[in-house]
């Protein structure tokens, strides 16, 4: 087991932090972090993933919506062809490493402004004997590093941890799809597709997308950023199997 340095709090510090389950020391400055590695059965592979054990911001885990949404990505696979990809909250980039296995996508990895996350992502990569991913180190809410965002599909699973953070993501996303140019010479093919909702019907889509699963259960909260979507004038569609496609309102 490895230890790392890590002191983030102060993106989402706040009086009421305990209510989310935030217990941070104020005076600690640098906590220590403990990384495990196990492997990880992923959709016809094993992957080897460090992750942290031990972390103030519950993040860098892997969560049930990462292995539920790659079955998911899997099943619908149709639509990742030819698309560029940015994963938001990639903790450890086991998804996007899976991603990039299993159909050579082009897909960047995208976390807090923190070299120790960017660090781990690329040990993993070459745990799995793959080049290392692009990453952005981005605080949601700040200004996006990339100001002309060209990624198709968005991506995310199990981000939905802090409440206090959904407006700052809901900027990001925002900025994601509205700003977006590319798509079509992408892709080489329409800027459009058709995903298939729970009920069986195929909804027709223009990209920029959001995809995003969400299986880590947080009560009512989660329809708070549904709520923030939606006055920043984003859909949201229950595409069943706990994933939502989130898209620019027409």
């Amino acid at each position: 087991m490895e230890t790392a340095l890590f002191s983030a709090a102060s993106l989402f510090r706040d009086a009421d932090d305990d209510q989310d389950g935030m217990q941070v020391d104020a005076d600690e400055q640098v906590q220590s972090v403990q990384y495990e590695e196990r492997a990880h059965k992923f959709p016809g592979m094993e992957l080897k993933i460090r992750e942290f054990s031990s972390h103030q911001l519950n993040a860098n885990m892997l969560w049930p919506g990462t292995f539920l949404f790659a079955d998911w990505l899997v099943k619908n696979k149709s639509i990742l062809h030819g698309r560029r990809i940015l994963e938001l909250g990639s903790g450890t980039g086991a998804l996007a490493i899976f991603l990039r296995k299993a159909f050579q996508v082009d897909i960047t990895t995208t976390d807090y402004d923190d070299g120790e996350i960017q660090e781990n992502i690329a040990y993993n990569c070459k745990a799995n004997d793959l080049g290392v991913l692009p990453h952005i180190r981005h605080t949601w809410g700040d200004q996006f590093p990339v100001l002309v965002p060209d990624w198709d599909i968005v991506i995310a699973s199990d981000i939905l941890l802090y409440v206090k953070q959904y407006p700052n993501l809901t900027r990001t996303l925002s900025f994601l799809l509205k700003e977006y140019k590319g798509c079509s010479q992408n892709a080489g093919s329409s800027a459009s597709t058709a995903i298939t909702n729970k009920s069986g019907t195929q909804v027709p889509v223009k990209f920029p997308i959001f995809l995003m699963s969400c299986r880590r259960r947080i009560g009512k909260d989660q329809s708070l950023f549904f709520e923030e979507c939606e006055k920043a004038g984003l859909e949201v569609q229950h595409l069943g199997a706990l994933v939502y496609l989130i898209y620019t309102k027409q």
